[in-house]
């Protein structure tokens, strides 16, 4: 079973291609499963005076929502289509995250730490805000958010869990053990929220080099038993299922033998060479 559930397109402003894209771009590859996840409009920052081309205006999530659950049916029987939205986190907006959320009969939702404030940690224009910081306590900060995001029971993913690291900017090799507590404590709230968490393959080609998360809390969120499933956070249908396959043998090496799959909020496992699910 060959699944990719983290995609985006050409409505957020930052990805290109439109959604049948993908769809088609999926069937070629041969996935079983596509899921369309295209980023919540944004919310706690104006648009207009905000960095361009984050994420869909708000006007075109209906059209998304509709499109999508067209292509689901006009492609049935050759690929499932799976309608998701990856829904930022930001502390303090959560009702109105919720009302977004709870609008729409998703087949999943992904929750995401992209902001910190008014700072988009994943956006390479905005890289200067590390500058003069303790890199540390943005560490904190942002491990507290994921933390915050999983107790929220929100989101059945949670997405690119150690994202911070994406840049290359990490603690000083003596605050390793503070590092690796705070990623430890937003596993056991992942965990105690009994939500998924995807393996993120795209940080295989970012500055990192390293998917999200990483081989040490992957391993622990195994042991924790979190459930997984995987995506390429794909932002052009070409690159749809990149790095997937190093995805996989990872998991596989590291003892997991089945993901997490979504349809109408509902969780069920499928293995991941094929075969029967499991609910």
């Amino acid at each position: 079973m060959r699944i990719d559930y983290h995609t985006h397109h050409e409505r957020c402003g930052h990805a290109v291609g439109k959604l049948e894209e993908y769809v088609k771009r999926g069937v070629d590859i041969g996935l079983s499963q596509i899921g369309l996840s295209d980023h919540m409009p944004l919310l706690h920052v104006d648009p207009a005076n905000y960095y361009p081309e984050m994420a869909m205006p708000m006007d075109e999530l209906p059209r998304y929502v509709e499109e999508c659950f067209s292509l689901k049916e006009k492609y049935r029987g050759q690929i499932d289509v799976r309608v998701g939205l990856e829904g930022d986190y930001i502390e303090g907006w959560e009702n109105e995250i919720r009302a977004i959320i709870e609008r729409y009969p998703w087949d999943y939702v992904i929750g995401s730490v992209h902001f910190l404030g008014e700072w988009d940690i994943t956006d390479f224009r905005q890289t200067h805000h590390w500058e003069g910081r303790n890199v540390l306590e943005v560490y904190r900060q942002y491990y507290d958010a994921v933390s915050k995001a999983a107790a929220t029971g929100m989101y059945d993913i949670m997405g690119h869990t150690d994202v911070i690291k994406r840049f290359g900017f990490s603690p000083a090799s003596e605050e390793a053990d503070e590092r690796i507590a705070l990623e430890n404590a937003a596993l056991q709230a992942i965990a105690k929220s009994g939500c998924a968490m995807e393996l993120n393959a795209s940080g295989l080609s970012k500055p990192c080099a390293e998917m999200f998360p990483g081989r040490r809390m992957l391993t622990k969120a195994i042991e924790l038993g979190i459930p997984l499933t995987l995506g390429s956070d794909a932002h052009d249908p070409l690159k749809l299922g990149d790095y997937l396959p190093e995805a996989e043998a990872l998991l596989r090496e590291l003892g997991c033998t089945e993901v997490a799959v979504f349809e109408s909020r509902r969780r069920s496992f499928v293995p991941l060479n094929g075969g029967d699910s499991r609910v």
